[in-house]
């Protein structure tokens, strides 16, 4: 087996994860406080999207879904107005008090803090989808968009079925994606291609490869890594000119390629 991609390559480094850690608790505490009537800095939270998966490479979009009481959500559902929109003023609001002097906004679906360092985040705010049955492990967040309407999203099970591939893989997985989303960055940076397409189209393309183990021996495959990627994504999309159906990986939520899986292509060619 053959690779361009490198093991623990793009790492972001530790002084990094500890500003993250503590941006992260302190705008959960603050949102805590508002809502839920807590001092928890942890609670109710969780990172999501790139950095949650485990593949991001940099702190420019950092995604973070902070759990909210029903009682609020049947308050927004059903408030005079765009009650979605109202929802990420109320959370922007929150933040504010915390980050008086920082850049902060409602966004379509989530509230962005950008820091004036560079490193951004994206505060999702959701509900969780409940059944007769108790919570089916969905969450519902606002849409801010075309008067308001309110959307579904599975992250946990994505980050469970991303986390499973990448062991199987002995750390390829997340190697790849971050190796991708470096090659868009320093290459396409003018180009959409989102994180979630890389990661669902790499879960389903990597099949067996894997780094080599202690005391493994390479299987003498005369096909590179990188070839098989472009390889299955010219047999999924007859080499581009269609763009498939994309699922994410355990949530099987439809993922958007459309703005972004020529791009893919032009990437995996690049690395080939």
């Amino acid at each position: 087996m053959s690779y361009r991609v490198t093991k623990n390559e793009h790492v972001i480094d530790l002084d990094t994860r500890s500003l993250i850690s503590v941006r992260y608790k302190r705008i959960t505490k603050a949102v805590n406080q508002t809502f839920w009537n807590s001092i928890s800095d942890t609670a109710h939270s969780f990172y999501v999207g790139s950095y949650g998966r485990g593949t991001a490479i940099n702190t420019s979009d950092l995604d973070v879904l902070i759990e909210l009481l029903d009682a609020e959500y049947n308050h927004f559902s059903n408030i005079y107005g765009n009650g979605p929109s109202r929802l990420l003023q109320s959370v922007k609001n929150a933040i504010l008090d915390t980050y008086p002097r920082t850049d902060i906004r409602g966004d379509g679906q989530v509230v962005v803090i950008k820091f004036s360092d560079g490193m951004k985040f994206e505060i999702l705010p959701a509900f969780k989808n409940n059944t007769i049955w108790g919570w089916d492990g969905t969450y519902k967040y606002p849409d801010s968009h075309m008067g308001g309407n309110w959307m579904s999203t599975n992250p946990k099970a994505e980050q469970d079925a991303i986390k499973e591939k990448n062991e199987q893989s002995n750390g390829l997985l997340y190697d790849a994606c971050k190796h991708i989303r470096y090659i868009r960055d320093n290459n396409f940076q003018s180009y959409h291609l989102s994180g979630i397409l890389i990661d669902s189209f790499m879960h389903n393309a990597i099949k067996g490869w894997h780094f080599l183990r202690d005391g493994e021996q390479p299987s003498g495959c005369r096909e590179t890594f990188e070839e098989a990627m472009l390889k299955y994504y010219n047999e999924i999309s007859l080499n581009g000119y269609i763009t498939p159906q994309i699922q994410a990986p355990g949530s099987n939520m439809k993922v958007d390629a459309s703005k972004g899986w020529d791009v893919l292509g032009k990437v995996l060619r690049y690395m080939v």
